[in-house]
């Protein structure tokens, strides 16, 4: 997916509790007792049921993992008291969420997928204990077994208590009308996360930018088990690819854009917890747009078909790859010569992937090749010199966006960071990130010939820079014109 900053945020943002906005219900009978006011209802609904799974949805290898990171993280505040909060789902309309996903700090501190759940990290000796508070279940003889849509096992299913949560995440598991106990005593607090629960003990409450941006730069190098889940996660993308190719002659004919974004969509809910951003499907016109997450336009046989696409695993980490392919099978002379550039300009980038090298070393390498094809082209109204140097940039109208990001919990990632961690930093050993040159001619610039007009093309690969190098995690998808004729032919 296309990044369009150059430099990071570094401060989060509060939200407003979204409880606190919803309206009252106004679709029950006021003539009539609530049900967990009828004595003979409750006591029928307090008896004749069993016990079922609740085994908590933690991923195999979540704990240590989690373990390690909190320990590095600690190790960063000594003597501080740390909170993270998982968050709340956001309302999509009146009584209505969309779907839950945790904060990724939060997950990243304790494998934990629990709504508006809370870790807290306490000075213990010259390190820190952990505990993680999560609303209490509501189970059968609790009223809020049936009248509790949040929390009540009859509206969300099986539901872990405290004790189930502790075993399989290897650390202390407390009710959430415990945490203001537990805060009442800490020392020089630092919260993050995302502050929209309304937990009391949290009013009132600021993020602080430094622990945003302390976690951010800790998640910048990957352990072993985070590489692991974005293998996985590039694994599921490229099957995901393969399932759009092969339904192209179906969305030209029925649904468009659309039916390609609901399969991948599909894949991607299938093989992992779904999408791990919009998905972009652009066909010709489209192409050019850096984020058409729209699809909703049709797929036309002679363009070109731009697939940004990217399956979140069950631990939450996401691929983020990008492949142009001729809808026809084939490339016409024009977009053929467009794609080749790109080509040119993804393998000076990757090129440039190497432990000890500016962050920025790619984007330099793959933003020459791109302003020395333009001038060929005699696209640019001034030298390549000039275009290159930071007074011009003319070759940036084709291609407004960065040539990568780093790629994770989130599909741009640790975007907290300082600048001179990020982009004045240097790449190492453990770093995962994507490189993405594109070019795109709108349909509607006059300053391109005709035949280049409503051309857009992108290559985005997912790398891993390695200690003698890199490793091109999405390599199993070819990058030129050819290769990608070969490939849609063999599906």
């Amino acid at each position: 997916m296309t990044d369009t900053r150059m430099s990071q945020e570094h401060a989060g943002h509060e939200h407003a509790s979204a409880a606190a906005s919803m309206p009252a219900p106004a679709t029950r009978d006021p003539r009539l007792p609530r049900l967990r006011e009828v004595p003979a209802f409750l006591d029928y609904m307090a008896t004749g049921w069993g016990t079922p799974d609740r085994t908590p949805p933690v991923e195999p290898g979540v704990a240590a993992a989690s373990a390690a990171h909190r320990a590095r993280l600690g190790a960063a505040f000594p003597g501080r008291t740390i909170v993270v909060a998982s968050g709340s789902a956001p309302v999509r309309a009146n009584d209505t969420n969309y779907d839950f996903r945790p904060d990724s700090d939060f997950f990243w501190l304790s494998g934990c997928s629990a709504e508006d759940a809370v870790v807290v990290l306490t000075p213990a000796g010259t390190a820190h204990d952990a505990t993680v508070f999560v609303p209490a279940p509501a189970y059968p003889g609790d009223p809020d077994f049936f009248g509790n849509a949040a929390h009540g096992e009859l509206w969300v299913g099986s539901a872990p208590d405290m004790g189930d949560w502790s075993a399989a995440l290897g650390l202390d598991v407390q009710p959430i009308a415990r945490l203001a106990e537990k805060l009442r005593r800490g020392d020089g607090m630092l919260v993050g996360g995302t502050l929209n629960s309304g937990h009391e003990a949290l009013a009132g409450r600021h993020l602080s930018p430094e622990l945003g941006r302390v976690l951010a730069e800790l998640r910048m190098v990957k352990d072993e088990w985070e590489v692991a889940e974005l293998r996985r996660a590039v694994d599921a993308t490229i099957g995901g690819f393969e399932s759009v190719i092969r339904e192209i002659p179906n969305a030209i004919s029925l649904g468009g854009e659309r039916w390609l974004q609901g399969t991948f969509d599909r894949h991607a809910r299938t093989f992992g917890n779904g999408p791990g951003y919009s998905t972009i499907i652009g066909s010709a016109e489209h192409a050019p747009t850096l984020h058409w997450v729209r699809c909703d336009g049709p797929v036309k046989p002679d363009e070109l078909l731009l697939l940004d696409m990217g399956v979140e695993t069950r631990a939450y980490y996401t691929a983020d790859v990008t492949r142009t392919f001729p809808a026809s099978g084939t490339f016409s002379a024009a977009q053929r010569e467009v794609h080749d550039l790109v080509e040119a300009s993804h393998r000076a980038g990757l090129a440039a992937v190497r432990p000890g090298r500016a962050f920025t070393d790619f984007h330099t390498a793959a933003m020459e090749v791109i302003a020395r094809g333009l001038s060929d082209w005699g696209l640019l109204p001034v030298s390549v010199d000039e275009a290159l140097s930071a007074d011009g940039q003319h070759h940036r109208r084709y291609l407004v966006c960065g040539i990568g990001h780093h790629l994770g919990l989130d599909v741009h990632d640790c975007a907290r960071s300082s600048y001179e961690a990020y982009q004045g930093g240097e790449m190492q050993p453990g770093m995962v990130l994507t490189v993405e040159p594109g070019l795109y001619f709108h349909a509607f610039d006059e300053t391109v010939p005709p035949e280049l007009r409503g051309i857009g093309v992108r290559i985005e690969d997912d790398i891993l820079v390695t200690t003698g190098g890199s490793e091109v995690l999405s390599d199993a998808l070819p990058i030129d014109a050819v290769g990608l004729e070969e490939w849609m032919r063999a599906r």
